[in-house]
């Protein structure tokens, strides 16, 4: 079995912050690590620029030289394996290139993207390194279609690039959904995209007639502009807040259709979530977002918001086709989203690469 030295620039999975990054993060690092292999985070030091600041971009240097030199004087002997998550512009990885050169071991990208257009402008510096630490991986795992797009036009020499869809961490499908409860949206309430999605998703609940109902569950800084959003649906909505894993579970369990539009979604592990439960979805087709979808007639974001409330409708009109596209939908998971199938993927690529330099 083999050691891993696991690392995410971004966000450490130990962030007390819930997002999606960190619960990718996490979940992983349990697919790594299912086959009883051991994975450490080996890092917390979080090299991050949401603005493009110069300043701030130097100090996170001279913070990641002296991160690395201590990893390379005190790192455990026994690693085998660096594998960084999500390196890109604004969040290089500086510590796996320099650390597994000095320790003579290979280095893995997740989730990494290429991004020529900020080679220029306030984050031309942490671009370069971001291209510099893509260079170095000898394989990268994409997780969309949109990314191997820039991933393999600026590909290093016999660098592979390997997809590993978007999973749950679960080996086995929950319960099926019966379709034929409230609509379900689940998203955290952040300004922003997040907020942009709420938005078109007001906007496409106004075209809508009769008797529907709607379900939100998540919660965060942006929830007053959420309800303030919503008040005009009053009778037809229902906030549940947060909930834990358990709770949102038999949420989905009991929804007719999920509905999130998925602005500038990476890709929504929402989805998924939806899906593996045979809730069939109303989304925009976006990039990212389509790649974890079943196939479906979903609408063009230029479609807008009435394009959008159109598809919802067409799935509240008909039972029988909710259950249809639920079933094609959780088949789809069950084969390409759960964890043993990223487990496989993963060491597929990665365990002859360690055998050759053992």
């Amino acid at each position: 079995m083999a050691r891993v030295a696991f690392y995410a620039p971004m966000k450490s999975p130990d962030s007390p912050k819930p997002s999606g990054d960190r619960e990718m993060a996490r979940n992983l690092m349990q697919a790594i690590g299912a086959q009883g292999d051991r994975v450490d985070l080996i890092s917390d030091l979080r090299i991050y620029d949401k603005v493009g600041d110069a300043v701030a971009q130097h100090a996170l240097r001279q913070a990641a030289e002296v991160e690395a030199q201590r990893l390379i004087s005190d790192m455990p002997e026994d690693i085998d394996l660096w594998v960084t998550y999500h390196n890109y512009y604004k969040a290089p990885d500086l510590l796996g290139p320099v650390v597994a050169q000095a320790r003579g071991i290979p280095y893995v990208q997740l989730e990494s993207t290429r991004a020529s257009s900020r080679l220029t402008g306030p984050w031309a510096r942490f671009a370069q390194a971001a291209h510099t630490a893509c260079d170095a991986a000898q394989v990268i795992f994409y997780h969309t279609a949109n990314d191997l797009i820039t991933l393999k036009r600026e590909r290093f020499g016999d660098q592979a690039l390997i997809e590993l869809s978007p999973f749950l961490p679960i080996a086995d499908l929950p319960p099926a959904s019966t379709c034929d409860g409230p609509m379900l949206t689940v998203g955290m309430m952040r300004h922003g995209d997040k907020l942009s999605s709420y938005r078109i998703l007001a906007e496409a609940l106004s075209h809508l007639s009769g008797d529907w109902h709607l379900n939100i569950v998540g919660d965060g800084p942006a929830r007053p502009d959420v309800e303030n959003l919503m008040t005009p649906f009053e009778g037809h909505i229902t906030f549940l807040g947060q909930l834990d894993r358990e709770v949102l579970q038999r949420v989905y369990g009991e929804a007719s259709i999920f509905v999130w539009p998925g602005v500038n979604e990476a890709y929504g592990m929402v989805y998924l979530e939806a899906q593996a439960a045979g809730v069939p979805v109303a989304a925009q087709d976006r990039p990212g977002v389509r790649d974890v979808l079943a196939p479906a007639d979903y609408p063009a974001a230029e479609a807008g918001a009435k394009g959008f409330a159109r598809h919802i409708k067409s799935l509240l009109d008909d039972p029988k086709r909710r259950r249809t596209l639920g079933q094609a939908a959780r088949t789809r998971v069950a084969a390409r989203h759960l964890m043993p199938k990223a487990t496989e993927v993963f060491w597929s690529a990665v365990r002859p690469m360690l055998e050759v330099t053992a």
